[in-house]
């Protein structure tokens, strides 16, 4: 029995000695250099968020025309994504300057243009000139003949294969084919030719910076007093619709297009934009009584509702009745 009995005392002791050792194993675990003190671990510094950019979102405009189309490049990936109807396409009108800008100094390699090339270039672009742009158009191997089999002319081809354009075809109106302003294109080809220029493939490593830098001091309001009969002020539309945050990550180069056409009775409104991060553009047709400002609108309120993460509403289209023209 006794052997037994201290069997017992010798089991029951070990077991409430284990049960006794375990909180002081987490004690001493838990102790810190033996004072007494009980050790903090810091925690993690959160990363910070990631600045505001331009993603992919759900645009809801309330347009009043004929045609509204929209495409956002994410220059990173190559992701272009945008509205439905992003291959559609409509007359460039001067947002077309920037390419032909782009292809004279391309052609230059590292020789300078001369003093009044680099004048018209700089006009055609900050000023939308076009006589300066149609200077620069003919040095760069343009003309005004009609292409051969309903084909674009030379300036225009380079951009469709330098740039990758699939969608960018001459202009159908009749009178007007060897016009680089009624060249067509869609706003997928947009942001793949603002892309274009933004990596260097446009103008080559020369000129590159100095267009983009042009580009970003484009000037002039919608305002009457800026809008003249051969150039015209050209800051507006998706510049209106970045919050200062995105803004103060950089320079953001621009070049629009907007013209009043008699013969569908439309304003053609083209806004391009492109930073290192993406390339936006937004192409409209509308009634003339609406406005250059209505066109605007349009493309300020398309860009705030890109914006990510949002900083706040969207900019209200000013509905106009369209009326007869």
């Amino acid at each position: 029995m006794r052997p037994r009995v201290a069997m017992v005392f010798a089991v029951t002791a070990l077991v409430l000695g284990g049960v006794m050792l375990v909180p002081a194993a987490y004690a001493r675990l838990s102790a810190g250099t033996g004072d007494g003190a009980v050790a903090s671990v810091a925690a993690p510094t959160p990363e910070p968020p990631p600045p505001p950019t331009l993603a992919p979102a759900k645009v809801s405009v309330n347009f009043k025309g004929e045609f509204f189309s929209w495409a956002l490049m994410d220059r990173e990936t190559g992701k272009i994504s945008g509205s439905k109807n992003m291959a559609a396409t409509s007359s460039t009108e001067s947002m077309l300057k920037a390419w032909i800008v782009a292809d004279y100094l391309r052609q230059l390699g590292d020789k300078e243009p001369s003093a009044a090339l680099k004048k018209a270039s700089s006009l055609a672009i900050r000023d939308s000139d076009d006589d300066a742009t149609n200077a620069v158009y003919r040095a760069a191997g343009g003309s005004y003949a009609v292409p051969a089999g309903g084909q674009p002319g030379p300036v225009v081809k380079r951009a469709i294969k330098i740039c990758g354009l699939t969608d960018t075809k001459r202009g159908n109106v009749p009178g007007y084919e060897g016009w680089w302003s009624f060249t067509r294109m869609s706003p997928r080809d947009a942001v793949r030719l603002g892309d274009c220029i933004a990596d260097g493939k446009a103008a080559g490593p020369k000129w590159t910076k100095w267009l983009l830098a042009e580009m970003s001091k484009v000037r002039g309001s919608t305002a009457a007093k800026d809008q003249q009969e051969r150039s015209g002020g050209g800051r507006w539309g998706i510049v209106d619709g970045l919050p200062e945050s995105i803004l103060s990550q950089g320079p953001v180069s621009i070049k629009n297009g907007w013209t009043p056409l008699s013969y569908d009775g439309n304003w053609h409104v083209n806004c391009l934009a492109v930073t290192e991060k993406w390339s936006l553009a937004v192409m409209l047709r509308y009634p003339y009584r609406q406005g250059l400002d209505y066109g605007s609108d349009v493309c300020a309120s398309v860009t705030t509702q890109l914006v990510t993460p949002q900083p706040g509403g969207a900019i209200k289209v000013p509905q106009q009745p369209i009326g007869k023209l």
